[in-house]
C-alpha cells in the first residue's frame, strides 16, 4: 500500500473555460498554463507518481518540452497510470479538492469524478470531488487562479 499527494496551482488568463478532471467547464477566464492546466489532473498525476516514487509531473513532462504545449492533461494521468502498473499497483482510490471562488463545481461534480474514474480505471465510487474556497483570502479568493490537491491510495495489483 502505497499513499502520494499533490497539489497544483494556475493563474487565470485570457479564455472561455477551464478544463477541471478532464472536462471543460464554461468560466469567464482560462487557465495561463502549458498544457491545458487542468489544476485537478495536475495535483493527481503528482500524487500518483508520488505514491509509487516516481517523481513528479515536472520531471516527466516538463514545460521547458514543446511536445507538451497545449498537451490535454489526461495524457499525463495515462502515462502515471502505466508506470504504477509497471511498478506492480493499482489505484485503489482518490480524494481531490479544488480550491476557488469559481467556477462552482456543483454541476459538473459528477461529469469530472466519472471522468477522473475513467483515467484511473476505477469504479466512479472510487474518486471524491470537492470544493472550497478560500474565503476571499489569498491569490484564489480574490479570483486570480486555481488551486488543486489530491491524496490517492495505491495497492498492489
Amino acid at each position: 500500500m502505497r499513499i502520494g499527494s499533490g497539489f497544483d496551482v494556475h493563474a487565470f488568463g485570457p479564455g472561455d473555460h477551464v478544463m477541471l478532471g478532464g472536462v471543460r467547464i464554461a468560466h469567464t477566464h482560462g487557465v495561463l498554463a502549458h498544457s491545458d492546466g487542468d489544476v485537478l489532473l495536475h495535483a493527481l498525476c503528482d500524487a500518483l507518481l508520488g505514491a509509487a516514487g516516481l517523481g513528479d509531473i515536472g520531471q516527466h513532462f516538463p514545460d521547458s518540452d514543446p511536445r507538451w504545449r497545449g498537451a490535454a492533461s489526461a495524457n499525463f494521468v495515462r502515462a502515471a497510470i502505466s508506470l504504477i502498473g509497471e511498478r506492480g499497483y493499482v489505484v485503489a482510490n482518490a480524494d481531490l479538492t479544488l480550491l476557488a471562488e469559481a467556477p462552482r463545481i456543483g454541476p459538473h461534480r459528477d461529469a469530472i469524478r466519472r471522468s477522473i474514474a475513467e483515467l484511473l480505471q476505477v469504479e466512479s465510487d472510487a474518486v471524491n470531488v470537492k470544493a472550497t474556497t478560500t474565503e476571499k483570502l489569498g491569490f484564489t479568493g480574490r479570483g486570480e487562479g486555481l488551486a488543486a490537491m489530491a491524496s490517492v491510495l495505491l495497492v498492489a495489483a
